[in-house]
C-alpha cells in the first residue's frame, strides 16, 4: 500500500505552512524532498526513525461568512480527513480556543482517526504557557506545544506521529503493483480511458476505497500484470480555480502525481497540446514520475500519411523538456490500442525504477569526456572524478566534480543525453546531483 499520510490542518495564520516549511527546508525529516518543489506543491515525502510517511499542508480553513461556516469547514476539512491516516490539528496557543477550532475539533472526532492537537507559537521554553490547559477542552487529549519558527518541540511532535501512524506492512516499500495516475484537463476522456479499461477486461480483483471523493483508487490485474489506477478530477486554469473545493480538487491532482509511479497525461487529440496540458505534464516530470503521453480521441481525426508523426512532432515541440516521454495515439471509446498502453506503462515503470552499476556509469562518462571537452571558464576546467547512481524513481545521479560552478547547464544536459543513448531510461526524468569532492 502507499505510504502513510499525515495532514495538517487548522484556521489560517495558525503556522501549518511554517512547520511543514521547517520540516522540508531543515531536513529533519527528509528523505527526499519532492523533486523541483513547485510553489503549489503541498506535500513532501518525509521520515522518522526508519518510518517514511507523506506530509501534506493543506491550507487554511476560512469561511467566507458566519453562515456558511459549518459547511465551509466540513468541504475541506473532510479532503484531510479522508486522505490522511493522522491528521495534525493545528492552533494557535496564543489566540486560545476560538469558534472556529471548536467547530474543527467536533468534526474531526467524527472521523475516528488518529488526530494530535498541536499548540504552535509556544516561543518560550520552560514552564509550558498557561493557555495549554484551555486546550484541553476541545477534548482531543494532550495537546502539543511547539514552535514553529523557533524549531522548539518538533522533535517531540515527530516522536507523537510516529506512534500514532498504522502499523507498518509487509508492502509498504515493495508494493509490486504499477500505481498509474491518470490525469489532464477536464473532458479529454481520463474516465472513459479507466471505464473502458475495468469494463472490458474482466479480471478486476476488487475497488479500493478512493482517497478523496474525487480520486478513485481501482486495483486491476491482466495478462500484464497488476496495476492501482488512480482516476482525478481535471486540472483546471489557476484563473478558472475560485471556489474553495476546486482549489482543493487541484491539490488532489497534484497529490495523485506524487502517490503515482507512471502518469498517463491524456491529450484531446482535436485540441492539441495546450499550455494546461503543458502544465499538467510539468507537474509529473517535476515530480519525477514516469510519463506516457496519451493522444486521446484519435479516432475523430482525419488522417493522411504521415499524420502520426506530425502530431507527434508538434507534441514534442510544445513540451520538449518532456522529449523522453513516448506519445500513444488511443480512442478510449474504440479501445484503440488500448493493450499496446499497458505495455507502455510497464516498459516506463521499469525505467523509472532503473538501477545502474557505478563502473557503468563511469565508463560512459568517460566516453561521454573525449567525444566532448568539458567547459572552461578563465582558464579552469571543469574535471568529473567519477558518478554514481544515489536512488531511483527517478533515476537519480551524483557526479563528482572539482568545481560545480564550471558543470554549466549545457553539459549536465549533454551528460544526461548520454545516460539515455546507454542506458535508455525512456518515458522517465533523470535527476543529476553535482558535488564537489570536499561536499560532505
Amino acid at each position: 500500500m502507499s505510504k502513510p499520510i499525515v495532514a495538517i490542518i487548522g484556521k489560517p495564520n495558525v503556522g501549518k505552512s511554517k512547520f511543514f516549511n521547517y520540516v522540508v527546508g531543515q531536513r529533519i525529516s527528509i528523505v527526499e524532498d519532492t523533486p523541483g518543489v513547485t510553489r503549489d506543491r503541498v506535500y513532501a515525502e518525509c521520515s522518522w526513525r526508519d518510518r517514511s510517511f507523506t506530509l501534506i499542508d493543506t491550507g487554511g480553513i476560512e469561511p467566507e461568512t458566519e453562515d456558511v461556516i459549518i459547511s465551509q469547514m466540513r468541504e475541506q476539512a473532510n479532503i484531510a480527513i479522508n486522505v490522511a491516516d493522522v491528521i495534525l490539528f493545528m492552533t494557535d496557543i496564543k489566540q486560545g480556543v476560538t469558534a472556529s477550532d471548536t467547530e474543527i475539533a467536533m468534526m474531526l472526532k467524527k472521523s475516528n482517526k488518529p488526530i494530535i492537537l498541536v499548540c504552535n507559537k509556544s516561543d518560550n521554553y520552560g514552564e509550558p504557557n498557561l493557555n495549554l490547559y484551555e486546550f484541553y477542552n476541545l477534548g482531543l487529549g494532550e495537546p502539543y506545544p511547539i514552535s514553529a519558527a523557533n524549531a522548539i518541540g518538533i522533535g517531540d511532535l515527530l516522536d507523537v506521529i510516529y506512534e500514532k501512524l498504522p502499523p507498518k506492512t509487509d508492502d509498504e516499500e515493495n508494493d509490486e503493483r504499477i500505481k498509474v495516475a491518470i490525469i489532464g484537463k477536464p473532458n479529454v476522456g481520463k474516465s472513459s480511458l479507466l471505464n473502458k479499461i475495468l469494463g472490458e477486461e474482466r479480471s478486476i480483483v476488487s475497488d479500493i476505497a478512493g482517497t478523496t471523493r474525487d480520486a478513485i483508487d481501482s486495483e486491476f490485474e491482466n495478462e500484464f500484470g497488476k496495476y492501482i489506477f488512480i482516476d482525478t478530477a481535471g486540472v483546471r486554469k489557476k484563473s478558472k480555480v475560485n471556489e474553495s473545493i476546486e482549489k482543493f480538487s487541484v491539490m488532489r491532482t497534484l497529490f495523485a502525481i506524487e502517490r503515482a509511479d507512471v502518469c498517463l497525461v491524456l491529450i484531446d487529440a482535436k485540441e492539441g497540446v495546450t499550455d494546461q496540458d503543458a502544465k499538467i505534464l510539468g507537474e509529473a516530470h517535476e515530480a519525477g514520475k514516469g510519463i506516457v503521453i496519451v493522444v486521446n480521441k484519435w479516432d475523430e481525426i482525419e488522417k493522411e500519411t504521415g499524420t502520426l508523426e506530425k502530431y507527434k512532432k508538434e507534441v514534442y515541440n510544445k513540451i520538449s523538456y518532456a522529449n523522453y516521454a513516448p506519445v500513444i495515439f488511443i480512442s478510449a471509446k474504440t479501445g484503440q490500442r488500448i493493450n499496446k498502453l499497458f505495455e507502455l506503462i510497464n516498459k516506463v515503470a521499469e525505467e523509472n525504477s532503473k538501477r545502474i552499476s557505478t563502473s557503468v556509469i563511469n565508463q560512459v562518462i568517460n566516453e561521454a569526456i573525449a567525444v566532448v571537452q568539458p567547459p572552461t571558464d578563465k582558464g579552469k576546467r571543469l574535471k568529473i572524478f567519477y558518478g554514481t547512481q544515489a536512488s531511483t524513481k527517478p533515476p537519480t545521479f551524483v557526479i563528482f566534480v572539482n568545481n560545480k560552478d564550471l558543470f554549466h547547464f549545457s553539459y549536465q544536459r549533454y551528460i544526461i543525453n548520454c545516460f539515455r543513448n546507454n542506458f535508455g531510461l525512456e518515458g522517465t526524468p533523470v535527476r543529476l546531483i553535482i558535488r564537489e569532492k570536499n561536499d560532505k
